[in-house]
């Protein structure tokens, strides 16, 4: 199930953004980017819909996942 990013409290929107970050591990090629870079580049994606915020009811957790690779059923 998608949660609209607006409905989230801003401060636990932050920490959603930044353990996702955390956990990616994502290359960002040679020049490496800051914690707080990255958390924006994915609030970014948020807002303009590249990315979603999904809710796992098997799991009970919530992830950050691109928009086309969200399902119906999701």
């Amino acid at each position: 199930m998608q949660i609209p990013w607006q409905a989230v409290d801003p401060e636990t929107l932050e920490s959603l953004i930044e353990a996702f970050v955390l956990r990616e591990g994502t290359d960002y090629g040679e020049q490496e980017k800051s914690l707080a870079e990255k958390v924006e580049d994915v609030r970014a994606q948020l807002q303009d819909g590249r990315a979603v915020l999904v809710w796992s009811e098997l799991h009970e957790t919530v992830n950050i996942m691109p928009a086309g690779e969200v399902g119906a059923d999701t």
